[in-house]
């Protein structure tokens, strides 16, 4: 099994995508283990049958119909509405749009490359620092993960047989959590990032701001209530016990396409487009899926999870210090790991020990799935830094001294989330 790790470590260092990496491991290992070639059919099939995974599909192509549907740009002028009176407005519209898309996508990177090219240019007009700009797009864009609907979370509850709906439930209160404090921050850095007399704004700019003036507040929000009933439809159904996630999800994909086709914010031509796009991003997830199957298979043949099990629990019987460790242990793999990638591992890994220590599995999903995604602001993966560096024509070393503290933020919040089981298990 060692040499099968030391394969799939030096495969993923030369950088071969994440699903091929756990393929080209798992034939290594069924010929090192004398799995027979036909259970890797049969296994890889079976990962992705399951009628929970069907909803990351339709999550996904849900987002991209509301992404096109210009919701995004909706939301950012209701909010910018909202909030124009307050000093460094635009730094708190992003965080609380990148929530409210968080509620649609379930996903972190999209978040911010929507955000990013929706905003973070008026910012760096507005007199915002280029560098911080898209630190805070990078960090909010974690909200696209710790506010539900979370892909990762939908992957986590179908490996261990947990309820994604309560798992949804359960990172309701750290994702406002996270929210709150991402404001905070911005407000305490506000005046070293933020120098409205360096402002330099475009004519685009300028005209689109005029013309939104033009609009009365409340006609601004007649026009996004579509928009905002979205989210609640979902989570509502979900919460009430009307949908399963599922469900919710193929919900969430009508009503987004009756949206944009009435308000003709897609036109028939260009319908093909969003679900080309869902289609490429869930078989790069679905593919993962199968392929980790197979290789957490081998994990569990050989019995690693609960030789994993056993080193926690000679290692200590502190159920704080072994939270301390999951911590560490996960904010590691997700420096270097996918994210999807990683959940479906460590889940297989570190879930047995987790429950060897009494932690609720609910509690334990909401903290692996957040360390792991934290791992999404630090080098050398940092896949939210790059892409929101990339979207704001910023640089890493620029971006650097201000993602810092949005991450030193992050585990502040991650800790409290840790320790204080309440605040995810309060409902059940």
């Amino acid at each position: 099994m060692l040499v099968i790790v030391v394969v799939l470590i030096a495969i993923l260092m030369i950088g071969v995508p994440i699903g091929v990496t756990f393929a080209i491991s798992a034939l290594l290992g069924g010929q090192l283990l004398d799995i027979p070639f036909a259970s890797f059919a049969s296994l890889s099939n079976q990962a992705v049958s399951s009628f929970s995974l069907l909803a990351i599909p339709l999550f996904i192509l849900a987002g991209q119909i509301m992404n096109q549907g210009s919701i995004i740009s909706q939301l950012i002028q209701l909010s910018e509405k909202l909030l124009k009176k307050i000093h460094g407005s635009l730094g708190y519209v992003t965080v609380l749009a990148s929530a409210f898309l968080g509620a649609i996508t379930g996903s972190s990177v999209a978040t911010v490359s929507a955000i990013g090219s929706s905003i973070g240019h008026k910012m760096v007009e507005k007199g915002y620092d280029r560098g911080y700009t898209a630190s805070l797009i990078a960090a909010a864009g974690l909200l696209g993960v710790f506010i539900p609907p979370s892909i990762p979370l939908i992957l986590y509850g179908a490996t261990v047989g947990a309820s994604i709906s309560d798992l949804f439930i359960a990172s309701i209160v750290p994702g406002i959590v996270f929210v709150l404090a991402y404001l905070v921050l911005h407000r305490i850095l506000l005046k070293k990032v933020y120098h409205p007399e360096n402002a330099s704004i475009s004519e685009e700019t300028k005209q689109l701001e005029k013309q939104a003036a033009t609009e009365s507040l409340g006609r601004t929000f007649l026009k996004t209530i579509p928009a905002l009933i979205m989210p609640i439809i979902v989570l509502g159904g979900i919460y009430s016990g009307i949908f399963t996630p599922t469900e919710a999800a193929a919900v969430a994909c009508v009503y987004g396409l009756v949206l944009a086709v009435v308000t003709k914010k897609i036109k028939f031509s260009n319908l093909f487009s969003p679900f080309k796009l869902a289609a490429i991003s869930s078989a790069a997830i679905l593919g993962i899926i199968a392929f980790s199957n197979l290789f957490n298979y081998m994990i569990t043949l050989e019995q690693i999870p609960q030789l994993v099990s056993e080193a926690a629990m000679n290692l200590t019987d502190n159920k704080f210090l072994f939270l301390l460790l999951l911590i560490l242990i996960l904010f590691v793999v997700g420096m270097f790991m996918e994210t999807n990638a990683a959940v479906l591992l460590m889940a297989v890994l570190l879930a047995p020990a987790a429950q060897t220590f009494e932690i609720n599995p609910i509690h334990f999903g909401i903290i692996l799935v957040t360390t792991i995604e934290i791992g999404l602001l630090t080098p050398p993966m940092a896949a939210n830094v790059f892409v929101s560096a990339k979207v704001n024509k910023s640089s890493v070393l620029e971006m650097m001294p201000h993602t810092l503290k949005f991450l030193l933020v992050s585990i502040i919040v991650l800790l409290i989330v840790a320790f204080v089981p309440f605040l995810t298990t309060w409902f059940l």
